[in-house]
């Protein structure tokens, strides 16, 4: 029987290449995002659903780029657009450090836990026959590069998030995997990442998945 891995996130489950030129659209391939890379490493007998929106938040209306940002009313459309998901992967957190959001560990772990709370709701899980979820903390964004002055403060919080999502995840009976454990974001934009961190990332993720 296939299953279903549904991954869910922003710019860097995407694909989003690092920032030379704002406003330049450019995305990885499928053979170096991390989400068609850990398809690949778990073999057959799985099916991936991409769902990453550059931008995304945990739980927040974006005033520059969209109320549409806010992930947690993505997640319940992603849910249920998509069918039946055997285990969601969800990371999201980066952009909750564009300091117009007045980041904290609490208000990013905060919106993660809704992200949970929705994933894990009797309504959805009975929709799905049941599906785990793996919570991944985003590796700390750097301040540099072209949009650095968006996250200023990020690298303040950043290293924090971590320690507060493995809490949240064990709170909740969940998965947990830290990005930043594997990879770094790109020295270009210190957002995103360069394609030897994705390919890297995908081949731990597909063995965090395959242990659920």
């Amino acid at each position: 029987m296939t299953r279903t891995l549904l991954t869910y996130g922003d710019s860097n489950t995407h694909g989003t290449l690092p920032i030379v030129t704002p406003g330049i659209y450019r995305r990885h391939g499928p053979e170096d995002r991390w989400p068609t890379v850990a398809l690949a490493a778990l073999g057959a007998g799985w099916t991936l659903v991409e769902e990453g929106l550059p931008g995304r938040t945990t739980g927040r209306d974006d005033p520059v780029m969209g109320a549409y940002m806010n992930g947690q009313t993505g997640l319940r459309i992603a849910l249920e657009s998509h069918g039946p998901v055997d285990v969601l992967t969800i990371m999201l957190g980066t952009n909750d450090l564009k300091t117009r959001f007045a980041p904290s560990v609490a208000r990013i772990m905060g919106g993660a836990a809704g992200l949970l709370d929705i994933a894990l709701s009797e309504p959805m899980q009975t929709r799905h026959g049941g599906f785990k979820v793996l919570l991944i903390c985003p590796p700390p964004v750097v301040e540099t590069g072209p949009i650095r002055d968006q996250f200023w403060g990020a690298e303040a919080v950043g290293p924090h998030l971590a320690d507060a999502y493995e809490a949240l995840a064990a709170s909740r009976g969940v998965g947990f995997f830290d990005a930043g454990s594997v990879i770094e974001v790109s020295a270009q934009d210190g957002i995103h990442y360069e394609a030897n961190a994705h390919r890297a990332l995908g081949a731990a993720l597909a063995k965090a998945i395959a242990a659920l």
